[in-house]
């Protein structure tokens, strides 16, 4: 008995190895281009998680992009704001705010996005 569920781990351990390789090594599947790390996109989380996490942000460096599409695009503005007015006691700036329409779905539906560009201001010494 042994012998034999080991021996059926090990055809499912190869049977998914080759599923996986096959499904790197398929070069019609699309891929997600690389984001960079000073964009932070909002979603369903609490807003102060993604404040503090464009906090973090401006701390290391000097500027944040904001993105949210559909219901969250209230979100980011919160978080922006809240960054902007209470964490950072005015000390960052709203910099640029894009907004956009992309087409998502089958049936195709337009979804509305919001990018928020927040910057921190220069110290004075």
């Amino acid at each position: 008995m042994f012998k034999w569920v080991f021996a059926l781990s090990l055809n499912y351990k190869q049977a998914t190895d080759k599923k996986v390789n096959t499904l790197s090594e398929n070069p019609t599947t699309p891929e997600q281009p690389a984001m960079s790390r000073d964009v932070i996109l909002v979603g369903k989380k609490p807003i102060m998680s993604y404040a503090m996490a464009a906090l973090m942000q401006l701390t290391g460096g000097n500027s944040v992009t904001i993105k949210a599409r559909g219901a969250a695009i209230s979100c980011a503005v919160d978080v922006a704001e809240v960054v902007v007015n209470r964490l950072l006691h005015g000390n960052a700036v709203i910099e640029d705010v894009a907004i956009g329409t992309v087409v998502l779905g089958e049936p195709p539906r337009n979804v509305s996005t919001i990018e928020i560009k927040v910057s921190s201001k220069p110290t004075a010494k």
